[in-house]
């Protein structure tokens, strides 16, 4: 996957790109699936690249609305996310807020694992949790 703090980009179902940040040393499996995120800039660009999203809420919610609105295509596969093109940033601050664990989901294999966290009651989520347990 490459060096922890890099991007890495790949197509899903030879129509989706998805974005993991990689968070193991160089050779070793390790990376975390950005599945949704709430904007909060470039909004107008972002409903310009995803047309069909009615709501805000649906813009950024699954990893392929994600890199659509975003504009994230393999291209930035490998770069680092401190600096560049793509960087991911320390958030502004939040009011306290309690997170969820839920199982994985849009997979075949251990499907079962508590692997997914999502903020508690967040409206732009991928996919709500039936029952998840907070952390």
């Amino acid at each position: 996957f490459g060096p922890p703090g890099h991007a890495y980009v790949y197509l899903i179902y030879g129509m989706y790109e998805c974005l993991n940040l990689v968070c193991e040393p160089a050779g070793a499996a390790g990376c975390v699936l950005i599945r949704a995120l709430e904007p909060c800039a470039g909004i107008e660009l972002m409903q310009q690249r995803r047309p069909a999203a009615r709501r805000t809420e649906d813009l950024c919610s699954g990893p392929g609305r994600l890199t659509l609105a975003l504009g994230i295509t393999r291209e930035l596969n490998g770069r680092d996310v401190t600096t560049g093109d793509l960087v991911i940033r320390r958030p502004l601050p939040a009011p306290p807020f309690s997170i969820d664990v839920t199982p994985r989901i849009g997979i075949s294999r251990c499907q079962d694992l508590p692997l997914r966290f999502i903020i508690h009651g967040n409206r732009f989520v991928s996919r709500a949790s039936k029952q998840p347990k907070l952390v």
